[in-house]
């Protein structure tokens, strides 16, 4: 975003109007991104847990909770929305399948 204002200020400064509508556009994006952050989180985390799955296929509930300093419930909650978006699909070992095990969907 302060680039974008830099960028704005600077486009003003030399009368480049097509530069200066770009820039506001930039800083108007960046405080929406920013802004749907704030509102939820849920889904910031969601890209947290899929990294860590990404970088740990196969890691339990458990492991993923400590890993992104959540609590096991809250996790669960995002891998159970990923796996339902098919980004992620439970791991299964025998019978009775493994519990609490995902990897990326391929």
């Amino acid at each position: 975003m302060a680039l974008g204002a830099l960028n704005a200020w600077t486009a003003q400064q030399r009368h480049d109007y097509g530069a200066f509508s770009t820039a506001l556009c930039l800083c108007g994006c960046t405080a929406g991104l920013f802004g749907e952050d704030l509102v939820q989180p849920g889904y910031r985390r969601d890209r947290v847990v899929l990294a860590h799955v990404a970088t740990h296929p196969g890691a339990a509930t458990r492991q993923v909770a400590r890993a992104v300093g959540a609590s096991e419930r809250v996790v669960a909650r995002n891998l159970d929305r990923l796996t339902d978006d098919g980004l992620l699909v439970l791991v299964m070992g025998g019978e009775p399948p493994v519990s609490g095990r995902t990897r990326l969907a391929s």
